[in-house]
């Protein structure tokens, strides 16, 4: 819970809060009750779950008659050089679990407000509570928008917002022929008053460089009387069949729903809250119908490698067995020429992408890992000859030049192409190609051989011999020859090798998974000294710097348009998914001793902090500043660091 005293603009804008509904869609907003962002609003339904995501409603403005003259507005907006209402100074405290409450106190009242989402479905409801002693005349005026929820809403002829009033229910259209928006507003009664609401500034979208003005239109607004210990909702919905239910049913729903998220047998709360917010981000995708995970919100869809990372923590450490089978599943059968996608796209007309690397080598420990979680040897055995088609694929070579060299590393790239999850490209623009052996591809690429061998020989299974055979020479091969190309004279591992050519030393975090993967490459000394390097040029407490600072190309701050983020973006900027595998390492390296547990859980306060307490209230966001890592950059709900926590927090 986090409670206000004096509460100014700026504090409050900088927190966010989010609710999400299982398919794609969600509600989300700062606590000022200002957007700050154009992915902010109150009703952004995805049509195609969890994709085609739009904007519907981008807010609801209240405010209280307290006498004849005079009114309290409870929200904020900013426009150009002004704060207008200022409602955010009588909040009083807010509170994102079970789901988002506001408190507002003004001169005797008290009234909360709830946000909640069906879960399944594109609806969010409202609940406001009088908690006072003194009946509250309260109005509130929906923000009515249409886009897609990348672009910015203007004020148009196109758009006229009909409107047909049934009983309770208004039922919207934005322009001639557009699918309704329903809002019942349960005991009300509805006014009309139409009005465009113009030049809405947005600090976040102004930050990245972006548009940041947008209008909204408002149609008019509901008025009720609220007795004391009385309660009224507001449902707004792009499915009327949501319009018959119980409004306090589908609350009771909700906050059931989201204690069972909770885990059973282990009491840490952080852990619990951790699992209920890597939830949101677990998602039902209609084209495959299987669960999968976004990589976070608001702006990201499903990627390959994001998914394979995240549900290790997210799905296999919870023990969430089905879920997990149907995400694997999923990506399983969107293997194309030995390859996971990178991403499926945002819209139905576009190609599923194909341009990663190490997604594909992901799959097979996030698999490993689920056999050491479950012992299911008959899912397991079930995919078994995707797996041989992987290796097979990369054997004789696939797309983008990836290719076993005569050491037996994995080469990938070529010209114009990013296939790491260093994959930042401005235009035609690769800001780290790093075209050849990179790091971590040859420790995934080892675990995946030992990993198929493994499960050829825990399981039984009769592998085709020629790919088993291979796999054995290939990984002997990467045993001998990875010290002598990748271990440097300063005890760290070089990012990019091209064998009998060049060796790019530059000091980077890919070395990490050489120690935190399964089945490590060197011996116990050297992955210490690598291990102290990490620490001494790379560590955090918000996670590991994506280039050391002496390096010339390092990035302090990562601010401004799309070229300055994307040139910063993997120059130096802390990665916060990156710690768990750096804990992980740890962890292993000092035989999960009671001690280096305690350091762990020391070293995580900072993490636990941002978590409870700033930007997205109960999220991790995915970086920060190389420099001076407080304020969390990009999404501010990353999904692979939501799971690099569960998924240490579970070791511990």
């Amino acid at each position: 819970m986090i409670k206000l005293q004096q509460p100014n603009y700026q504090e409050t804008l900088s927190k966010e809060w989010l609710i999400t509904n299982g398919i794609g869609g969600y509600a989300s907003g700062t606590l000022s009750g200002a957007n700050a962002r154009r992915y902010h609003g109150m009703l952004i339904a995805a049509s195609n779950p969890p994709t085609n995501r739009k904007v519907l409603v981008s807010k609801v403005e209240e405010s209280i008659s307290l006498g004849r003259d005079s009114v309290v507005e409870l929200s904020a907006n900013q426009y150009p050089n002004a704060v207008h209402p200022q409602g955010y100074q009588y909040l009083s405290q807010f509170e994102q679990q079970p789901l988002p409450t506001f408190r507002y106190e003004i001169n005797g009242h008290i009234l909360e407000k709830t946000v909640f989402m069906v879960y399944g479905k594109n609806a969010t409801v409202i609940e406001y509570k009088n908690l006072g002693k003194k009946t509250i005349p309260l109005s509130m005026s929906p923000f009515f928008v249409d886009r897609d929820y990348h672009g910015l809403f203007k004020e148009g002829r196109v758009f006229d917002f009909y409107y047909e009033k049934i009983g309770e229910i208004l039922k919207v259209h934005s322009r001639y022929g557009s699918a309704p928006l329903y809002i019942k507003q349960v005991g009300g009664k509805f006014e009309e008053s139409r009005y465009w609401i113009k030049n809405l500034e947005y600090e976040m979208e102004k930050y990245r460089g972006l548009d940041f003005h947008e209008d909204a239109y408002v149609v008019g607004k509901f008025n009720q009387l609220l007795a004391p210990g009385e309660s009224c909702f507001m449902v707004m919905t792009i499915d009327a069949n949501i319009l018959e239910s119980n409004p306090e049913d589908l609350k009771s729903a909700a906050i059931k729903r989201i204690n069972n998220l909770k885990p059973k047998q282990n009491k840490d709360t952080f852990l619990a809250d951790l699992c209920i917010a890597g939830d949101q981000v677990i998602v039902q995708r209609a084209s495959t119908n299987s669960y999968t995970i976004l990589a976070g919100y608001h702006w990201f869809t499903d990627w390959g490698r994001d998914t394979m990372i995240a549900l290790r923590g997210l799905c296999i450490s919870t023990g969430r067995q089905k879920v997990s089978q149907s995400i694997l599943k999923t990506f399983f059968d969107t293997i194309d020429q030995g390859m996971l996608p990178n991403r499926f796209p945002d819209y139905d007309h576009d190609e599923v992408e194909y341009n990663t690397v190490d997604a594909t080598l992901w799959l097979f420990v996030a698999l490993y890992e689920y056999y050491q979680k479950f012992k299911d040897a008959k899912f397991v055995k079930k995919y078994m000859e995707h797996l041989s088609d992987i290796l097979e694929h990369h054997f004789k070579g696939t797309r983008y030049n990836i290719h076993v060299t005569d050491e037996g590393f994995l080469w990938a790239g070529e010209e114009g192409v990013q296939l790491s999850w260093m994959d930042a490209k401005v235009g035609g623009y690769v800001v780290t190609p790093r075209e050849g052996c990179a790091v971590e591809i040859q420790a995934l690429w080892y675990n995946a051989l030992l990993i198929y061998q493994f499960f050829q020989k825990e399981l039984k299974h009769s592998c085709d011999a020629n790919i088993l055979a291979q796999s054995k020479a290939i990984s002997n091969k990467i045993k001998k020859n990875f010290g002598p190309y990748f271990y440097n004279d300063n005890d760290y591992l070089n990012d990019v090798v091209i064998p009998q050519k060049s060796a790019d030393d530059a000091i980077r975090p890919n070395q990490i998974f050489v120690l935190s993967l399964p089945f490590p490459l060197l011996n116990k000394t050297q992955q210490k000294k690598v291990f102290q390097n990490v620490k001494d040029y790379l560590y955090t407490p918000y996670g590991l710097r994506s280039l050391n600072v002496e390096n010339q190309q390092f990035k302090p701050i990562y601010a401004g348009d799309q070229w300055h983020r994307d040139t910063s973006y993997h120059q130096g900027t802390v990665w916060s998914w990156l710690i768990g595998d750096y804990w992980l390492a740890y962890l292993k390296l000092n035989n999960f001793s009671a001690k280096a547990k305690a350091t762990v859980r020391a070293e995580m306060e900072p993490l636990k902090a941002h978590f409870y307490e700033d930007n997205c209230i109960n999220g991790v966001s995915e970086i920060f500043d190389g420099k001076d890592p407080k304020e969390g950059r990009g999404t501010m709900q990353q999904a692979w660091s939501i799971g690099a926590l569960i998924m240490v927090l579970e070791l511990l």
